[in-house]
C-alpha cells in the first residue's frame, strides 16, 4: 500500500460514487440534466486514470495473466447481465434472447457498466502493443499509432469507441511523459468556474465525443483534485478505501442499484431524493464490499479474479 497514490484513489472514489449515484433510475430520471453532466466526464475521469496508471512494462505472459483476470469476472458479470436483461423491464431490456444476440453482448456491445472493462481489455492490447516500437519511434510516433489502431478497432472491427480510448490514450501520454497526475490536471477551485459555465450555457456540448467534454474532464478532475486537501482525515480515509475497491463496486454494485428501487416509496416525503440517494449509494457500496468480502473468504477471487478482492481499510 506504500506506493499508492492517495489522490488517485481519491478521485476514484468520486467517479464512482457519481456512477452509483445516477444508475439509480430514481436520481436519473429526476435529475436528468445533472445525469447528463455527470456521464460527460465522470467515466472519461476513469480512462484517464486507468490509462495514467497501465504498466506496460512487463513481458507478454504477465499482461496475458492480467488481461485474463479482467476478462473473466467482466464475462461472468456480462453473461448474468445479459440474461437478467432479458427477464427484468430495466431500459436495456432485451426482447428476445439469443445466441447470437448473448455472444454480440459479450464479445462486441456489453450492457450496463461492464463495458468499461470491455474497453479497459482492448486498451491494455493495444497500448502494450503499440509500446513495444516506443524505443524506436519515440513518445509522439507511439502515440499517433496507437490513436490510428484505436481508430481501427472502432471503424474496421467496431469493438471500442473511439472517443473512450482516446481517454485511456490521454492517460497513457501523461504517463510516457513522466508527468505526476497532480501536475498534469493543475488542481485549483477555480476550475468550478468554467465548469460551471460550460453546463450552464453550452448544453449542446455536453458529451464526452466533443471538445467540450473533454474540457470538462479535465476541470472535473481539476477541481476535485483541489478539494482533496480541505477533507478531514476521517474522509480522506474512507475516500481511500473506496477508491481501492472500485472494481469490486463496479462488478457488483448493479445488483444493489436494482434493489435500491425499492427504497423509493420509503423516502417519498423527501422531494429533493438527497435521502434517498444518500441511503442508496450507502446500501450499494456496502453490499458491493459484503460481496467480495465473502467471496475472498470462501475462497473464490482467486477463480474470479486472481486475486482478493477486498482491500481491508488500513
Amino acid at each position: 500500500m506504500q506506493n499508492r497514490v492517495r489522490e488517485i484513489d481519491y478521485l476514484k472514489c468520486v467517479f464512482i460514487v457519481l456512477m452509483i449515484v445516477f444508475h439509480l433510475v430514481y436520481v436519473g430520471d429526476k435529475f436528468p440534466y445533472a445525469k447528463q453532466i455527470v456521464y460527460t466526464f465522470h467515466m472519461p475521469a476513469f480512462l484517464v486514470i486507468s490509462g495514467y496508471l497501465a504498466n506496460i512494462d512487463k513481458g507478454f505472459g504477465k499482461l496475458a495473466r492480467q488481461v485474463k483476470w479482467l476478462f473473466v469476472p467482466y464475462a461472468v458479470m456480462e453473461a448474468g447481465y445479459t440474461y437478467m436483461a432479458s427477464l427484468l423491464p430495466i431500459r436495456e431490456h432485451i426482447e428476445r434472447l439469443t445466441i447470437g444476440v448473448f455472444l454480440d453482448k459479450l464479445l462486441l456491445h456489453p450492457l450496463g457498466p461492464y463495458w468499461y472493462l470491455h474497453t479497459l481489455i482492448i486498451c491494455y492490447l493495444v497500448y502494450y502493443a503499440t509500446s513495444r516500437l516506443r524505443p524506436r519511434l519515440g513518445v509522439a510516433a507511439t502515440l499517433c499509432l496507437m490513436g490510428v489502431a484505436f481508430y481501427a478497432a472502432d471503424e474496421l472491427l467496431h469493438i471500442v469507441s473511439i472517443n473512450n480510448a482516446m481517454y485511456f490514450m490521454a492517460g497513457a501520454a501523461v504517463r510516457m511523459c513522466g508527468v505526476r497526475v497532480m501536475s498534469a490536471f493543475s488542481p485549483t477551485l477555480l476550475s468550478a468556474v468554467p465548469l460551471a459555465l460550460l453546463c450552464a450555457m453550452s448544453p449542446d456540448g455536453l458529451d464526452r465525443s466533443t471538445l467540450q467534454g473533454v474540457v470538462m474532464t479535465w476541470l472535473a478532475m481539476s477541481f476535485a483534485l483541489a478539494a482533496y486537501p480541505y477533507l478531514g482525515d476521517k474522509l480522506k480515509t474512507a475516500t481511500h478505501f473506496i477508491g481501492e475497491n472500485t472494481l469490486a463496486i463496479l462488478l457488483f454494485s448493479p445488483m444493489f442499484t436494482i434493489i435500491a428501487k425499492r427504497f423509493v416509496p420509503l423516502f417519498s416525503f423527501d422531494p429533493t431524493a438527497m435521502l434517498y440517494t444518500a441511503v442508496s449509494v450507502a446500501f450499494t457500496i456496502a453490499g458491493s464490499m459484503a460481496v467480495a468480502y465473502m467471496m475472498d473468504r470462501l475462497k473464490l477471487s482467486r477463480w474470479f479474479s486472481g486475486k482478493k478482492l477486498y482491500n481491508a481499510p488500513q
